[in-house]
């Protein structure tokens, strides 16, 4: 977590760019202000086989080029997976890839989408992402954490499979530069009350700081710690 004195890696597991600002942006933002490097793994990516537009795929690669900067992430990693078929993929090579960056960064913390969010992709994420914090296989993560996504987590209907946070990070110093790189994001970001829209992003770090006791937070569900 924040407070090791051993400043570790810290490495966010998105399956679309945007997720990562919107359920950690200030945690990571935290982090790097403590001395932590930050990293970022793209599982998917907008391609043109897809039915991508070129317009819409350079613009988004433009985007992650100034979040990147934004942050100051030590590296970002895209895999290149097809949107929306994540869950389509054998479990075995995802887990795969997501684990070759584990190994190469060695993060002492992994943050990873709930498993209960609406979109497939972010299931199969968490899944993936989980099996790369086994302390035999991967033994640089000490702490697992899931994140919750605005439009995703709030929409998710899989019964038993709530977000329950049990982790609140103050992120009060940091909100206002989270959202600024939230808007970075373009079309992804809409107008309120979308739920992906500045205001909504606010709205919930003034909930879950009401819920912890400061201005602003992001709440996270402890999956795995080894102390």
């Amino acid at each position: 977590m924040l407070s090791s004195d051993a400043k570790g890696p810290v490495l966010v597991i998105a399956p679309h760019p945007d997720d990562e600002t919107i359920g950690a942006g200030g945690y990571l933002l935290r982090a790097k202000a403590s001395g932590h490097a930050i990293h970022w793994l793209i599982a998917t990516e907008m391609r043109a086989e897809d039915g991508w537009p070129e317009d819409k795929i350079r613009r988004r690669e433009g985007e992650i080029d100034r979040v990147t900067e934004a942050f100051g992430f030590a590296s970002v990693t895209k895999l290149g997976h097809s949107t929306a078929r994540l869950d389509t993929l054998p479990v075995g090579d995802l887990v795969a890839s997501i684990g070759q960056v584990v190994r190469r960064i060695a993060p002492e913390t992994l943050l990873v989408p709930h498993r209960g969010d609406a979109h497939s992709d972010h299931a199969a994420v968490h899944d993936a992402g989980i099996a790369c914090a086994k302390w035999f296989r991967y033994p640089s993560v000490r702490w697992a954490l899931a994140y919750e996504t605005l439009s995703e987590t709030d929409a998710a209907i899989r019964r038993g499979e709530a977000f329950r946070p049990d982790i609140f990070v103050d992120i009060s110093d940091f909100l206002e530069r989270k959202l600024e790189i939230t808007e970075l994001f373009g079309d992804e970001i809409g107008t309120f009350p979308f739920p992906r829209s500045p205001e909504a992003v606010r709205a919930l770090a003034q909930v879950r700081g009401t819920a912890s006791g400061s201005a602003a937070a992001e709440a996270f569900m402890l999956l795995r710690a080894r102390i």
